[in-house]
C-alpha cells in the first residue's frame, strides 16, 4: 500500500473496529438499523471513494475501494456501505450527480418508459432504511427516490435486510453509461469477493487467537499439531482470497470491464474458500462457536449469505467454462497466460 492508502486503512479500520460493537451487530439483526455509524461512515466518505474529488468525492481507485471493502468485512459493518459505494460509482460512470443518504442497489427486472421506472428487485441491500436506490435498465444507469415504493422486508441467513422492492411507474433520473450488460452482477461480484475477503481475515485472526488462549491437556490447543495445520489451511484460504481480490480490483482500474475474468476468479476462489474456512474456525472453536453470544457467527453467516449474492461460485465458472471453449483449444493457454 501506498502512504494514502494506509492512511485509509487506519481510518476505515480505527472506525469500524471502535464503532462495530457485538451489541450493535446484534440490534442491528434485531432491526435497528445503525444512523450514527451510518452518520460517521459518510462523514468520512467512505461510500465516495470511487466519486472523483471535483465531486465531493475522494477520486479513488478500485484497489483504494478494496481496503475499504475488506474492513466492512472483517469487522461485520452491518451497513450497505459496498452497496452505496458501489451504486455512487454506478452513478458516477452516467454522469448522475451522487446524493446524500443511504444509497442501495437494484438488482432486478425493471423497464423504463417516459422517465419513469416500473419493476421489482427480490433482495434488495437494506432497502427498508434506503433513501434511493440504483438500477441499471438496457445501459442506462437510473437514480430513483424509495419514497413510497413497496418495500417487503426480508432477511438473508446473516439477518441482514434483503428487502423486496416494487416500483410502479416511479419519476426517476437515468442516463446512458459505458458499461457491460451484466455490470450490476459483475461489479457486485468484486465487492462482495472484497468484503468476503474481509471475513475470511477475521476468522483466521480470531481463530489462531482462541487456538492460544483455550487450554486442553494443559497447554493451549493451539500447540496440539493437528490444530495447527487446521489453522495454517485456514490462513493460506484467508490470505490468497486477499490477494485475488486485489488483483481483480488492480484489473478493474487498469482495464475496466475487460477485467471480467479475473472478477470471476475471485468470486469463484472467496466462494471455495468460504466453506472450508467457516468449517475449520467452527471446529477450532469447538461448542462455543455455534453460540449466539460468541461473535464467530457474524462473519461465518455473513460469508454463507454474500457467497449466492451476484454470482455464487459454480456460476461464474460455468461463465468461464463457456467461454474458454468457445474462444477454442488453442486460445486457452495464451488466454491464461496473457493475466
Amino acid at each position: 500500500m501506498n502512504e494514502l492508502q494506509t492512511i485509509l486503512s487506519d481510518s476505515v479500520n480505527g472506525l469500524l473496529s471502535e464503532r462495530v460493537t457485538k451489541t450493535l451487530v446484534q440490534k442491528a439483526e434485531e432491526g435497528e438499523f445503525p444512523a450514527a455509524l451510518w452518520s460517521e461512515v459518510e462523514a468520512n466518505g467512505l461510500t465516495l471513494v470511487l466519486v472523483p474529488e471535483e465531486q465531493g468525492g475522494a477520486g479513488g481507485t478500485w484497489a483504494d475501494a478494496a481496503i475499504v471493502l475488506k474492513a466492512a468485512g472483517e469487522h461485520v459493518a452491518p451497513l450497505p456501505l459496498a452497496d452505496a459505494l458501489l451504486a455512487n460509482w454506478f452513478l458516477v460512470q452516467a454522469g448522475i450527480e451522487v446524493p446524500e443518504g443511504v444509497t442501495t442497489l437494484l438488482d432486478g427486472d425493471f423497464t423504463l418508459e417516459g422517465g419513469k421506472i416500473s419493476g421489482e428487485a427480490p433482495n434488495v441491500p437494506y432497502g427498508r432504511n434506503a433513501k434511493q436506490g440504483v438500477a441499471i435498465v438496457k445501459g442506462e444507469v437510473v437514480l430513483v427516490s424509495l419514497d413510497g415504493a413497496e418495500v417487503e422486508e426480508r432477511i438473508n441467513v446473516a439477518r441482514e435486510p434483503r428487502d423486496r422492492v416494487v416500483l410502479k411507474g416511479q419519476a426517476a433520473t437515468a442516463k446512458k453509461a459505458p458499461l457491460p450488460d451484466n455490470a450490476m452482477k459483475l461489479y457486485g461480484a468484486l465487492v462482495r469477493a472484497c468484503q468476503m475477503a474481509g471475513a475470511l481475515g477475521y476468522l483466521s485472526s480470531q481463530s489462531v487467537a482462541y487456538a492460544n488462549e483455550r487450554t486442553q491437556f494443559g497447554k493451549p490447543i493451539g500447540k496440539f499439531q493437528a490444530i495447527q495445520q487446521q489453522l495454517a489451511v485456514l490462513s493460506t484460504q484467508a490470505a490468497a482470497c486477499s490477494v485475488v481480490t486485489d488483483h481483480a480490483c488492480a484489473q478493474a482500474d487498469k482495464r475496466g470491464a475487460d477485467a471480467a475474468f479475473e472478477i470471476a476468479v475471485a468470486k469463484i476462489r472467496v466462494d471455495d474458500a468460504s466453506s472450508i474456512a467457516t468449517s475449520i474456525a467452527h471446529q477450532v472453536h469447538g461448542a462455543i462457536g455455534f453460540t449466539y453470544e460468541h461473535g464467530l457467527h457474524f462473519a461465518t453467516r455473513r460469508l454463507w449469505s454474500w457467497r449466492a449474492e451476484f454470482g455464487a461460485g459454480r456460476e461464474w465458472a460455468a461463465e468461464l467454462g463457456r467461454a474458454t471453449i468457445a474462444a477454442g483449444a488453442d486460445a486457452l493457454w495464451p488466454h491464461v497466460t496473457a493475466r
